[in-house]
């Protein structure tokens, strides 16, 4: 297996394991429905787990673009290789939603509400707010990749340290899920809303593109910043990367800070109207 191979497969087990408690959990007449909050984010976790004990001998098991872009930037990953990542994690992210739209063919027709069929494949906010949606995901992902990095500088016993980053995903879930359902992973959001887009589900609605650029701009970002703060403090390299990073990251959150000002100035004046 080469590792354009290994990640395509992580992914899609990630995705299929991750996307299908959605599912489950949300879809009428499934038997686990409203299995609740506790219950997904231990699904997740465990479908983080089953991805990287498959593959991570192959590829290392980034399964995400935020993953893949950090360790580069942090000159721990080749430049050359991450477009091929990237491509092949979202080839097994549309894979792996294809699986759970497959699964549970005939929830689709008895679930009638479009939000809760999107729901299955791609996260939204609990409060829409583009700047505090932003910033949930780059806090999240931040987290996300420092953890990967602070455990993977321990010695475990062979085969624990995928628990140990399943654990990882949990906590995160947990903790800090819930604002935007911690995407986290712009392969796990953006491939899944597109198999929405394309798949024929029945009544399924749209696909909230103008959401779908923060769980992929906010977790790149968040990686992104979580991988140089380790170089630094931890590692206690500084490096221009650093600077870079933070510097776009600021620009970035203030064009969202603002967005969000006349945004919410906007929904103001339509309530004083109405």
């Amino acid at each position: 297996m080469t590792q354009f191979v290994g990640e395509i497969v992580g992914t899609m087990i990630l995705i299929a394991l991750g996307a299908g408690i959605g599912a489950g959990s949300s879809l009428e007449k499934s038997y686990s429905k409203n299995a609740g909050w506790i219950v997904t984010t231990l699904a997740w976790g465990l479908a983080v787990t089953m991805g990287v004990f498959a593959v991570g001998s192959v590829s290392g098991a980034h399964l995400n673009p935020a993953v893949t872009v950090g360790l580069a930037i942090t000159g721990d990953f080749p430049w050359a290789d991450v477009p091929g990542y990237i491509i092949a994690q979202f080839i097994g992210a549309i894979l792996g939603a294809t699986l759970v739209f497959l699964h549970y063919l005939p929830h689709w027709k008895e679930t009638k509400d479009p939000g809760t069929k999107l729901g299955v494949f791609a996260t939204s906010p609990a409060i829409p707010h583009t700047f505090s949606n932003l910033l949930s995901e780059m806090i999240g992902t931040f987290m996300l990749v420092l953890g990967l990095l602070f455990i993977g500088a321990n010695n475990f016993t062979e085969g624990l340290n995928p628990l140990v980053v399943g654990l990882l995903i949990v906590v995160i879930g947990m903790s800090l899920g819930g604002t935007t359902g911690y995407a986290i992973n712009p392969a796990r959001d953006l491939g899944p809303r597109i198999a929405h887009a394309i798949l024929p589900i029945p009544g399924k609605g749209d696909s909230n593109w103008k959401y779908s650029w923060i769980p992929v701009v906010g977790p790149l970002l968040g990686g992104s910043i979580g991988a140089v703060f380790y170089q630094a403090v931890f590692l206690e390299k500084v490096t221009m990367a650093l600077w870079m990073v933070l510097a776009i990251s600021a620009v970035v959150l203030i064009i969202a800070y603002f967005v969000s000002k006349k945004q919410s100035s906007i929904m103001n004046e339509t309530n004083q109207v109405a």
